[in-house]
C-alpha cells in the first residue's frame, strides 16, 4: 500500500513523499520493481497530479514526490533553481537506497528530470517526458502576472491561472479543484522563484548530452509548446521517440491518463530489465 513520508534530505529540505514498493507488495513482480519510478509533478502542482494515472502504472514501484516549496514540503527561501531541484531528485534517491529510477516528468516536471539526466546521470535509467519543454528561457507569456504576486494568493486568483492552459477534454472536477488547492498551498516568493528557476536555466539538452531511453509525449493543440520545438528536443535525445496526442492541449496529464499510462506501460515493457 501507498504511504507518505517526510524524507530529510543531504540538500538541507524536507520532502514529502508517495512511496508505494510494489516488490514488497507483489513479491511476483520480480526485476521489474527492481527500477522503481519516479514521478515529478509540474510547477505549482503536487504529488496529487500523478493519483489518477500512477495506479494505472504496472510492475514497477512508484516514488511521487512533492518538490521544494510545494505540496507538504518545505516551503525555503531558496534553492528552485533547476539545478538544485533535480539534486534534490538524487538527493531523494539516496535518501530511499534507490540507485536509478525511470524518471517520468509532466510539464516542468520532465524539464527537471532532463536536468536529473545531466546532472546525475548514472541515477536515470530512463525519461517519460509529458508535455516537457525544450527550453523555457525567457519564461511564458504570464510571467510578468506571477512577478506581480503578493501575500497572501487568493483562491480565485488560482483558479483563473488554470484558464493558462486550455483544456481540450474532460477532467473530472474534483481534479481541478485539487489542482486549485495546490496552487494556493504556495506562497507567493515559490511561485515566483520556482518559474524563475525554470526560467533562467540553461536548457538541458544545451548543457550536455542524454542518453538514456525517451518516451516524448506532447499535445498537438498545445500553444505553449511548439511541434517544432518538441521534435527539435527529439533529435537531441538520441533513444528517444515523440508520440504526438493530437486532440490534447498542454495538459496531458489531466486529460488522458489512461493513454499515457498505456504509452508508458508498453515502453517500460521493452526497457532492459
Amino acid at each position: 500500500m501507498p504511504e507518505v513520508r517526510s524524507l530529510r534530505l543531504g540538500t538541507e529540505v524536507s520532502l514529502a513523499c508517495l512511496v508505494e514498493d510494489r516488490q514488497r507488495d507483489d513479491p511476483g513482480a520480480g526485476n521489474l520493481a527492481d527500477t522503481p519510478l519516479l514521478l515529478v509533478h509540474a510547477w505549482t502542482e503536487s504529488r496529487g497530479s500523478f493519483d489518477r494515472l500512477r495506479p494505472l502504472l504496472r510492475g514497477r514501484s512508484v516514488v511521487v514526490p512533492d518538490l521544494r516549496g510545494h505540496g507538504d514540503s518545505d516551503k525555503t527561501a531558496s534553492g528552485y533553481s533547476l539545478a538544485e531541484v533535480a539534486d534534490d531528485l538524487a538527493a531523494l534517491l539516496d535518501a530511499l537506497a534507490i540507485p536509478k529510477a525511470v524518471i517520468i516528468g509532466s510539464s516542468s516536471g520532465g524539464y527537471a528530470g532532463q536536468q536529473l539526466a545531466i546532472s546525475h546521470p548514472e541515477k536515470v535509467a530512463a525519461l517519460v517526458l509529458i508535455g516537457s519543454p525544450l527550453s523555457l528561457s525567457g519564461g511564458p507569456g504570464f510571467a510578468d502576472e506571477v512577478d506581480q504576486l503578493t501575500e497572501p494568493v487568493a483562491e480565485n486568483w488560482v483558479r483563473e491561472s488554470l484558464s493558462w492552459f486550455p483544456l481540450f477534454q474532460p477532467v473530472p472536477k474534483d481534479y481541478l479543484e485539487d489542482r486549485v488547492s495546490d496552487g494556493c498551498k504556495l506562497p507567493a516568493q515559490v511561485w515566483k522563484s520556482s518559474l524563475a528557476g525554470l526560467g533562467n536555466a540553461v536548457p538541458p539538452t544545451e548543457a550536455g548530452e542524454i542518453l538514456a531511453p525517451t518516451l516524448i509525449l506532447w499535445g498537438g493543440r498545445d500553444d505553449l509548446l511548439s511541434r517544432q520545438d518538441e521534435e527539435t528536443l527529439a533529435q537531441r535525445l538520441p533513444q528517444s521517440r515523440l508520440v504526438v496526442y493530437e486532440e490534447a492541449g498542454h495538459m496531458l496529464l489531466w486529460e488522458f491518463p489512461e493513454r499515457i499510462a498505456s504509452d508508458v506501460n508498453g515502453f517500460l515493457a521493452g526497457l532492459p530489465v
